[in-house]
């Protein structure tokens, strides 16, 4: 045994040559390697860090892009509701007023076809001179009854117009005879042949009127027209008067 560790000191070389270069140059290609690698590593990562932040940039642009597409459709769909609910209202206040006039023709129709008959029922009160009383009393029986129709006609909103004395107005009035008057002026009413009536301030019926067209001749010259008459009488008088 002490031979071999002498022998081991006397061949230092021998020790060195069983522990071969190479392994030394593994060793060192080992760290290299591992070094290698570690930087492929980092590089990788942050390749991938780089990849990771361009996707979130890419993927904000694209959040907003969206956002305001769909904000854009909202204000499209909101402005779209308003004129469909501004439509919708008008729509609803023409059926309204559509339904509302179509009430009042119905009403009017209605009630212009009892208006001959109240027509009637007056001109017989005015031209009717009962004398016995079984006249009489026939005649109070059918007063009853128009009173009873005039009555229902006031409380659907039909009122007579007074017309007598009154400016013609062709909206209210329809003139059927137009004659001179010493009393009243031009365009004034001064008879009332058929009533007109107005139904809640509307016109139901056109009353049917005899409109003065106004003074014919003044009186001026009436009086200048005898005037010269009388004179035209007294020259031939004169005349006689002088040949005596």
């Amino acid at each position: 045994m002490i031979e071999n560790q002498s022998d081991n000191i006397k061949n230092p070389e021998n020790s060195l040559e069983d522990n071969p270069k190479g392994e030394i140059s593994d060793s060192v290609n080992k760290d290299k390697n591992n070094e290698h690698v570690s930087l492929e590593v980092n590089s990788e990562d942050s390749s991938q860090e780089i990849k990771d932040n361009s996707d979130n940039s890419g993927d904000t642009l694209n959040t907003d892009a969206r956002l305001e597409q769909l904000e854009k459709e909202h204000q499209t769909l909101k402005n779209q509701y308003v004129r469909i609910a501004a439509d919708f209202d008008n729509f609803r206040k023409r059926q309204s007023r559509d339904q509302d006039d179509l009430k009042i023709q119905l009403i009017c129709k209605s009630l212009s076809a009892i208006l001959p008959i109240v027509d009637n029922f007056e001109r017989a009160r005015q031209q009717l001179k009962p004398e016995s009383e079984e006249a009489q009393t026939l005649h109070r029986s059918y007063q009853g009854l128009y009173k009873q129709l005039v009555e229902v006609l006031k409380q659907q909103g039909v009122a007579p117009m007074r017309v007598l004395g009154q400016q013609f107005d062709p909206t209210l009035h329809e003139a059927v005879l137009r004659e001179p008057s010493e009393e009243e002026k031009e365009d004034i009413i001064i008879e009332e042949l058929q009533r007109g009536y107005h139904l809640d301030g509307k016109v139901l019926r056109h009353a049917l009127v005899k409109v003065s067209m106004g003074p014919g001749p003044n009186a001026d010259s009436q009086e200048q027209i005898e005037k010269d008459r009388v004179e035209e009488d007294l020259i031939p008088n004169e005349n006689l008067t002088d040949e005596k």
